[in-house]
Order: structure tokens, then sequence, then C-alpha cells
């Protein structure tokens, strides 16, 4: 009887090592991916990294699962458990269980063509059906999307039908400035061109502009006037707020004046 116990209990604690290898296996082969992401020299630097991260976490999903899995078989074979047997049964069961899985088999070989396309990746800008957000997970079943409400959405891969990715190629950032009818064309051209080129000169994110469009409206109280430049990924929310700043700061500097609602008045009394 004691033997019997002590054969158990041997048995459990070799259990217990190979689980406790596998988990060092597991973070060991989490970092090696990691570090080969990091390493690796890249020419699109944004695009590809993004993808190369989001293959990275699901290939160590995959090797955590398959240890996982050795383990159990190994486990199971230690106290004499016909593995095979059982295979087979759940190889039969699953078939039965696929007929009502379809939908998640669905996801699953849609995720996969969305990451063999690369159509999207973790950290890209994109708009989904109604949702848009930057995707903070991409799995084989379901993307996960956290919108700039910090509301976090997740939506099975077989539902996406048309994505629109903005992280892919130059962004355009577009400012539209308006100042008075009273102000000299020409002299307010001048202040806009030289903040245009003091933003082409020290942000690095500009790939082309900014450059003034002209005139494009004159509206019932100012002169409209638009600014558009090509950005980098994700970056022309900050180039349209720089030009909006510094637009600001050369009018106040040159006393130009924005336009603003005035109403005149003719006729009346004098008192």
């Amino acid at each position: 009887m004691d033997g019997d116990l002590n054969i158990i209990l041997g048995k459990l604690l070799k259990i217990l090592i190979i689980f406790i290898i596998i988990n060092i296996l597991v973070s060991l082969v989490g970092k090696l991916i990691d570090r080969g992401l990091k390493d690796r020299k890249i020419t699109n630097i944004y695009s590809s990294t993004n993808r190369a991260n989001t293959l990275g976490q699901i290939l160590k999903k995959v090797i955590k699962y398959v240890l996982y899995f050795i383990w159990l078989i190994t486990s199971l074979e230690m106290f004499d458990i016909n593995t095979g047997s059982i295979l087979a049964t759940a190889g039969i069961g699953g078939l039965a269980i696929g007929f009502g899985a379809q939908s998640l088999v669905k996801d699953i070989i849609t995720g996969f063509f969305i990451l063999l396309e690369d159509q999207y990746a973790v950290g890209d800008h994109v708009k989904i059906d109604r949702y848009e957000g930057i995707v903070e997970e991409l799995g084989l079943r379901v993307t996960k999307i956290r919108d700039f409400n910090g509301e976090l959405h997740i939506m099975p891969n077989s539902t996406i039908q048309v994505v629109t990715n903005a992280t892919r190629g130059a962004m355009r950032a577009l400012v539209e400035i308006s100042f008075s009818y009273e102000e000299n064309v020409d002299r307010v051209m001048e202040v806009l061109e030289d903040v245009c080129n003091k933003i082409k000169d020290t942000n690095e994110n500009v790939l082309d502009g900014p450059s003034i469009l002209g005139i494009t409206n004159l509206a019932e109280y100012d002169v409209k006037v638009t600014i558009v430049a090509k950005t980098k990924p994700m970056e022309h929310w900050n180039v349209e707020r720089q030009i909006r700043k510094m637009v600001k700061e050369a009018f106040e500097r040159e006393n130009i004046v924005k336009a603003y609602p005035r109403r005149i008045v003719f006729g009346g009394e004098k008192q």
C-alpha cells in the first residue's frame, strides 16, 4: 500500500516538475519572440512592426497551448491512461460538435485571412462597421477595438465585412484658417507661408507641406484659407494642432484680426 502511494506521489511530483518546466519554456519562448521582433530591421517601420507584433502575440499563444497539450498527454500516460482512444473519441465528438460550431470555424478562417492579407494589425487606427478606434488585440477568433472614449469593442472576425484602415500610408492634415475682409490678403498669405515653412523645417512627422491651397471660401463674415500637409500615420491630428497654434500666435504678433459676426445699423436719430 505504501509502495503504491509512493509511486503515485512520485508520478505527481514528475507531473508538477514537467508543468514548471513547461511554464519556463513558455516564458523563454515569449521573450525570444519579443527580442526577435525588437531587433528586426524593418523598412516600413509602422505597419510592418504592428503586423510583426500581432503575429508574435498569436505565435506565443499557439506555442503555449501546444506545450500545455503535450504536458496533459504526458501526464495522462504516466497513469497508464490510453490517450490514443481519448484522442479518437475527441475527434469523433469534435466532428459532431463541428456541425454546431460553424460560426466558430468561420471566425477562425476569417481571422487567418485577415492576418495573411495584413488587412490591419495591433495598433492600427481602423473603422469597422460603426466602431472606430485602435486595434488592441487581433486573434484568430475575435478582434478587439478600443475607441477614443475608452470603450472596448469585441467583435467576431466572421462579422467583419468592410475595414477602413487609417494608418496605411501618409495621412492628410487639413486646417481651415479665417480672417477678416478688412485684412490685406497678400500680407496674410506671407504670414501663413512663414508659418508653413517653420513647421516644415522643424516637424519630422510632416512628409509633405504644409502647403497653402489659397482662398477656399468667401463666407458671410470672413475669408477662409485652407492649409494641407501629408504626415506620418496617426500624426495628422498633432500637425493640425500645431498649425492652428502657430497661426494664432503669428496673427497676434502681426495684429491680423480674426473675423467675427458684426451688425451695422443704418438710420436712427441723433440724441
